[in-house]
């Protein structure tokens, strides 16, 4: 965030997603931080928005600058406590606090889940992201080598833990 400026946080509306689905799509495009190639689109954004789970968003002046959200880590009644994240920042906005905003923020609302431990999966050479969850509290649990494959080549994921 500028100097001076307020950032909100908030959970996205319908409003929200196309700026969402653009920050997506560009790291979709650009990065390995996500496995997939495929973008978004209006529909599976306004599908992933009810979803279940928090959406959130940071945002300054009305604008977005990146989002959190969490959905159960897999299906089935054993794993309704543990939760999956995702957060992306749109990339004028790294390295200001919105990922650690949204992040509190994001523990905050699981809470009425019953939220017992949040998973993070980061590609293995992500490392601004491993080291943003080490400064948070999340631990490595696992290195899965070659796990995804994007732009010609395998790409190892790794797991941290926080337990909320």
């Amino acid at each position: 965030p500028g100097r001076g400026a307020t950032m909100e946080l908030r959970a996205l509306e319908t409003g929200d997603l196309e700026a969402a689905r653009a920050i997506w799509n560009a790291i979709i495009r650009d990065t390995n931080i996500t496995f997939t190639d495929i973008e978004r689109t209006p529909e599976s954004m306004a599908d992933w928005l009810v979803s279940g789970g928090p959406r959130l968003g940071a945002f300054e002046g009305g604008r977005l600058l990146g989002f959190a959200s969490a959905s159960q880590f897999r299906p089935g009644p054993g794993y309704r406590y543990t939760f999956e994240h995702s957060v992306h920042l749109a990339p004028e906005a790294r390295g200001k606090g919105a990922g650690r905003a949204l992040m509190e923020a994001l523990y905050a609302a699981l809470r009425p889940y019953g939220a017992h431990s949040l998973i993070g999966a980061i590609t293995g050479d992500n490392h601004v992201s491993l080291a943003f969850h080490a400064r948070l509290g999340f631990v490595e649990v696992g290195r899965m080598a070659e796990a995804g494959w994007k732009f010609g080549q395998w790409h190892e994921l790794v797991l941290v833990e926080k337990r909320l």
